[in-house]
């Protein structure tokens, strides 16, 4: 099953390319599955926020949860460097990878249909609180604990295709082999490993990185002026800029 899923989420992206003409916006996925009974997953009321869900919140016989990460192509990071707003392609990038990351769940729920399995999905985004602006399920938590990447000073994710791109999961009743084991992830941003870099929060456009406290409200206003300038290609409150032209962006450095 666990080729089987591999090969539905990379035929996915292709075919999504493909049917879109955008076959360049994306790298190879990293795919990676942790037990929904791991002893990770019950930080995550710590390491998010008392409110995320559980596995058996979303999916109640869940058994497994599939993690991936989608890159973006190095034209994409590269033209988000230059400027204060968001670039056209960036925020294109987020739109069609966020209707991507709906395509692969479809598919991958398609495949577990015919082996008699269930699924429990999540949105790509906007499932988070208003309020506190943090999110009831975090993909890039469940990447974390799945061992996808490890977490820089900008909160972003960063794997070894750097941090530009999306991450997606899904839920299944459908054991699959758990590859993580506690402590086995290795530190992969500069800063935190003493280098001295914290390029990113120099990148950010609103210093909302100031004093290294994070201003989560500071973060989200640019992001809605973001989707206001860019309201002709679609709705995208993203910005981006703390992720690019960094030396984790495309790699892990």
């Amino acid at each position: 099953m666990q080729d089987e899923i591999i090969k539905t989420i990379n035929s996915a992206i292709s075919e999504y390319g493909e049917i879109n003409k955008i076959n360049e916006m994306w790298g190879e996925p990293i795919i990676e599955i942790i037990s929904a009974s791991n002893e990770k997953i019950k930080y995550l009321k710590q390491a998010v926020s008392s409110e995320h869900l559980m596995p058996y919140d979303i999916l109640q016989d869940a058994k497994s949860i599939i993690s991936f990460f989608i890159p973006f192509h190095k034209k994409i990071a590269e033209s988000n460097i230059n400027g204060t707003m968001a670039s056209k392609e960036w925020v294109a990038a987020y739109i069609r990878t966020n209707d991507l990351i709906k395509v692969i769940n479809n598919k991958i729920e398609e495949l577990m249909q015919k082996n008699g399995c269930k699924t429990g999905k999540i949105p790509a985004t906007h499932n988070f609180n208003e309020k506190t602006l943090i999110s009831n399920w975090s993909h890039r938590h469940i990447a974390f604990m799945a061992g996808i990447g490890t977490f820089g000073i900008n909160n972003m994710l960063i794997t070894k295709k750097g941090c530009c791109g999306r991450f997606g999961s899904i839920i299944i009743n459908y054991e699959l082999k758990d590859y993580q084991q506690v402590g086995n992830i290795k530190e992969k941003c500069l800063n935190k490993l003493n280098e001295n870099c914290g390029i990113c929060h120099k990148r950010c456009t609103v210093n909302a990185y100031d004093n290294n406290n994070f201003n989560r409200n500071a973060c989200y206003e640019q992001c809605l002026e973001n989707a206001k300038y860019h309201k002709e290609t679609g709705y995208a409150d993203v910005c981006g800029k703390c992720m690019v032209g960094l030396p984790c962006s495309l790699k892990e450095p």
